[in-house]
């Protein structure tokens, strides 16, 4: 399923082919120049977690400009780990294995491979559904499920998934669906486990903010929760506590 050999990506393919590129050193030394510049700001981005993360692309991390496309093999790479990598937290992206996914699900290429139980993907902005994400083990059995048409998902216990760059799809209540319209979907992260919404309480349709269940009622339904877990100002031990909680006396 996982192929053993890194193949970099040719882009003057535009139907998206993949061909074996050899790197002499003139380009490992651009490529890696690049790839160190991009995963730096990266990281320190990541790192500090500080604002929601918004719709990301290709072209976000532009190509320096003058090069070949000989020579752009390995920006290709460093842009796809880019865009994979600020899909989920720092703590989990940081560790995880970094790979291209095809349309059923399989990895096609591992452009670094991790050493947790979390897979990150570059996605396809021109291809509904195909947004970049992390996924745990058991997430990643979740979504196999969905790929192979299985009428519900095989895992027995909770999955996670960040998509914390936004991402489109084709349906709001029926996760088998691929051919209506593209929904966009904005920074989000999701439990997946079969949550009833009659039962929690939670609003069904599509929101831009707070928690809602997708695909209610049908045995793919989850715990959707829109934007990004560290939203909001962080406190420790000593700090002062305040009730803000005011008071008015009633109208006569």
């Amino acid at each position: 399923m996982v192929g053993d050999k890194v193949k970099a990506a040719d882009c003057t393919a535009k139907e998206g082919r993949e061909r074996e590129v050899p790197l002499n050193r003139r380009d490992m030394v651009v490529g890696m120049g690049f790839f160190g510049a991009a995963i730096a700001a990266l990281t320190d981005e990541s790192k500090a977690q500080g604002a929601v993360q918004g719709s990301y692309s290709n072209e976000a991390i532009a190509l320096p400009s003058g090069l070949a496309s000989s020579d752009q093999s390995a920006e290709v790479k460093a842009v796809k780990m880019a865009r994979a990598m600020r899909a989920g937290p720092y703590q989990i992206t940081k560790n995880a294995t970094i790979a291209e996914m095809d349309r059923h699900g399989n990895m096609t290429t591992i452009l670094r491979q991790g050493t947790n139980e979390w897979v990150c993907t570059p996605g396809d902005e021109n291809r509904i559904g195909d947004p970049p994400m992390c996924i745990d083990r058991i997430g990643m059995q979740w979504f196999m499920d969905i790929f192979a048409g299985k009428p519900r998902p095989s895992n027995t216990s909770p999955g996670l998934c960040y998509m914390l760059c936004g991402a489109t799809q084709h349906s709001n209540s029926d996760a088998l669906d691929k051919t209506s319209p593209a929904i966009p979907i904005g920074p989000h992260w999701m439990v997946l486990w079969p949550f009833d919404a009659t039962h929690c309480g939670l609003p069904t349709d599509v929101r831009d903010a707070g928690a809602w269940i997708m695909f209610a009622g049908t045995p793919y339904a989850y715990l959707h929760v829109c934007g990004s877990p560290w939203v909001g100002n962080r406190y420790s031990p000593g700090d002062e506590a305040v009730w803000t909680m005011q008071y008015a006396k009633g109208r006569a």
